[in-house]
């Protein structure tokens, strides 16, 4: 696709700190961007553990003003996959942030395989630890597909909102975008995970009690995070040179083109 002349001047029109240039996303074609890999990377390996290190324990804190909440661990460290996502989405635009949620869907998919086949070997007589691996990273299938279809959608929704809120603001008032899109990617995340993965086996008033808890979680938590998005915004625009705006994307999310 390309620009339109009403696109093209709002690259013209951009004011971008020194060092920095505002530039299409089609005019990254070929260009070599010296952090995207390093940023890809850490996308990855922060969505893995949080699926499988944390997802599986209830934690339960006394919140001031708000009583007991009880929760999964991993949204500790699962809205991280989000502020990321708004990072590669701002610097690199959405499609290189849609290829990024690909990878991650692929490594999500691989991280589950590996961990039903070697849950599934038989264990030697002599090993006592069989149980402890089953229930650790034992992965009820239900609940697996539940959550990388929620991620995907979640995440490309993230990124939309995030790269089309940019082209309507000119790329100014960040925190409206990553919020915005915040809001928004989780929502879609939490609508389709909670019912798919527990509809028919929890009690419905308990799937929309746990589903709005957590969402609200994630938001407040992914809105504190904003100064440290903006930072990381910051380093990455810098580090680059660039600061992309999606003129002309092709936004079918069904492509891992760039």
């Amino acid at each position: 696709m390309t620009s339109s002349p009403d696109e093209r001047a709002l690259l013209a029109q951009v004011d971008e700190p020194d060092g920095i240039r505002a530039v299409s996303a089609a005019s990254l074609a070929g260009r070599q961007l010296r952090y995207y890999d390093v940023a890809m990377a850490a996308f990855a390996v922060i969505l893995i553990c949080s699926n499988l290190i944390g997802a599986g324990k209830p934690a339960q804190l006394d919140l001031p003003l708000w009583g007991t909440v009880t929760f999964g661990a991993g949204i500790l460290f699962f809205p991280l996959s989000y502020v990321l996502g708004d990072v590669l989405t701002e610097v690199y635009g959405f499609a290189r942030a849609r290829r990024v949620v690909w990878v991650g869907f692929a490594a999500s998919i691989f991280a589950a395989t590996m961990s039903f086949v070697v849950v599934s070997l038989p264990p030697d007589p002599a090993w006592q630890g069989q149980a402890a691996l089953a229930d650790v990273f034992g992965q009820v299938p239900r609940i697996f597909i539940a959550s990388i279809i929620a991620f995907w959608a979640g995440e490309m929704a993230n990124a939309f909102v995030m790269a089309r809120m940019k082209l309507l603001t000119g790329g100014k008032m960040l925190w409206t975008r990553t919020i915005g899109s915040t809001v928004v990617g989780q929502g879609v995340d939490s609508l389709l995970f909670y019912p798919l993965a527990f509809g028919g086996i929890w009690e419905t008033s308990l799937v929309i009690q746990v589903l709005f808890t957590n969402y609200v979680l994630k938001v407040l938590w992914e809105a504190a995070l904003t100064p440290v998005t903006y930072r990381v915004v910051a380093w990455f625009k810098e580090a680059e040179g660039l600061d992309v705006f999606d003129t002309g994307t092709d936004f079918t999310p069904f492509t891992t083109r760039v």
